[in-house]
């Protein structure tokens, strides 16, 4: 019994020694299956770090090419900032310019209507010879880039506003030579008859008058040209030729000022 009981023990020792070993290899076969996966997947976390560093590098490159672009697109903006500043000095100067222009045109029509008061008034004074103030002949008035003619004429023009009337009327018949079909032709025609007129030569003035009835009659001097004929009759005691004259303006340029003076001068013949 007591031999029996001893081999059992031993049985039971044997069988729990084999057991252990068992187990041992089986945690070993684990363990190292466990540091393979672990290898494994250390190497895949090493090969992802090294695929985000050069993600990582190639982002810094390109935030750094496109800081550079940022760079060179603020100096294009101030660049065309500057342009545009340029550009708007040179309109802002054009228009000045046409501004300058339209004043200049102005002027010229201004300085004609005065002439045509000028005119008139001297007709109510009773005619005669302009003073001369002695001082040379001003320049002439450009209206803007004056072509040829116009500054021809100007030319001409300011010579009658010093009184100096041999002189215009040489300048205006030169300008006629020149330019014998222009809006300005029938204006220098009435201009040299007015030169006559007021160096006191009526007959002279007529004929240079008829002139620009003759040569321009859709010319808008026709109805002050009757007028002048009108007053030189006058000048010359003819009241009857003159009152024709007068009615004629009256009739075909009523609403007009040459008709409003007709009429005033036939009042003053009655």
């Amino acid at each position: 019994m007591k031999n029996f009981l001893i081999l059992s023990l031993i049985l039971i020792f044997t069988c729990t020694g084999c057991a252990t070993k068992e187990d041992l290899r089986r945690s070993e076969g684990l363990f190292g299956m466990k540091l393979a996966t672990l290898q494994k997947d250390l190497s895949k976390l090493q090969e992802a770090t090294g695929e985000n560093s050069e993600f990582i590098k190639s982002a810094r490159k390109s935030q750094a090419d496109i800081g550079a672009d940022v760079i060179d697109l603020r100096n294009s903006i101030q660049k065309l900032r500057g342009a545009t500043e340029s550009l708007k000095v040179t309109v802002e100067t054009l228009e000045s310019k046409k501004k300058l222009e339209n004043l200049n045109g102005t002027l010229v029509d201004i300085s004609n209507r005065l002439a045509y008061l000028e005119s008139y008034l001297s007709i109510d004074k009773g005619g005669g010879k302009k003073e001369n103030s002695g001082k040379e002949s001003p320049t002439p008035i450009k209206n803007g880039g004056a072509t040829g003619r116009e500054e021809a004429y100007s030319n001409a023009y300011s010579i009658f506003k010093t009184g100096e009337y041999g002189l215009a009327k040489e300048a205006f018949r030169k300008f006629l030579k020149s330019f014998p079909d222009t809006e300005y032709s029938d204006n220098a025609q009435f201009w040299i008859g007015e030169c006559d007129y007021f160096e006191g030569k009526y007959e002279e003035a007529i004929v240079e008058y008829e002139g620009v009835i003759q040569n321009y009659p859709k010319g808008n001097k026709v109805p002050n040209t009757f007028l002048k004929q009108a007053l030189s009759f006058l000048k010359l005691g003819d009241k009857s030729s003159a009152k024709l004259l007068l009615q004629r303006v009256i009739k075909d340029y009523p609403n007009t000022t040459p008709a409003r003076i007709a009429r005033k001068k036939l009042i003053d013949i009655k």
